[in-house]
């Protein structure tokens, strides 16, 4: 069960209007690393596992990227030139001509989001290392989008979800090592050659 707080998870805000700045900024609404993703992506893997702990760690992180999604959304609101109480004088962006007031769920080259995006396996191994890398490619981008805007309150909004994805990936690489007797049975292979490591960059003859 999820519970809808009325409020941010983090006020945010603007310096000025920047309607192209805010359809970049929609890459972490419906793109392949935003908050969307991350969130669907938690949620489809807690279905399958079993240990509570992870389960519930799984659900408490893709409620908050819920939140994370709320704050951009508002965030791009704000950059298209509206407020609460009246829209922008004009439309200038691809997001503002299709969208107008709502926040489409589009990547920054305006192409919808899809759950062909989501990582899930079953394995809950195969799962977290796939949200580790989840989390890093989701900084990546932030840290790509910070260096784009020179407007320091939503510098200050991506610099607090940096962040964050900073404290899940943390939280994931945790649950990683909890998992650790779970998945692949020991007597299953050759333990042996799981150690080995084979030097494949040797000089050879050549033709």
């Amino acid at each position: 069960m999820f519970r809808h707080e009325k409020q941010l998870f983090r006020t945010v805000g603007v310096e000025k209007i920047n309607p192209h700045y805010g359809d970049l900024l929609t890459e972490q609404l419906g793109g392949a690393n935003g908050e969307l993703k991350s969130a669907m992506q938690y949620i489809s893997q807690s279905f399958k596992i079993n240990d509570r702990q992870i389960k519930d760690m799984l659900l408490d992180i893709a409620a908050e990227e819920l939140g994370h999604m709320e704050m951009l959304a508002q965030t791009v609101r704000l950059l298209y030139g509206y407020d609460e109480n009246k829209a922008a004088d004009s439309i200038n962006s691809r997001g503002q001509a299709l969208y107008m007031l709502n926040n489409g769920l589009l990547n920054a080259s305006g192409r919808s989001w899809t759950a062909d995006y989501l990582n899930v396996t079953g394995d809950v191994r195969a799962d977290i290392l796939s949200d580790i890398a989840s989390e890093q490619r989701s900084k990546v981008v932030y840290e790509y989008l910070y260096r784009l805007i020179e407007d320091k309150k939503v510098r200050e909004t991506i610099d607090f979800l940096i962040s964050r994805e900073e404290a899940h990936s943390a939280m994931f690489r945790k649950a990683l090592k909890r998992t650790e007797e779970i998945g692949i049975k020991r007597d299953i292979g050759a333990i042996t050659s799981a150690k080995m490591y084979f030097n494949m960059s040797s000089v050879g003859r050549g033709i």
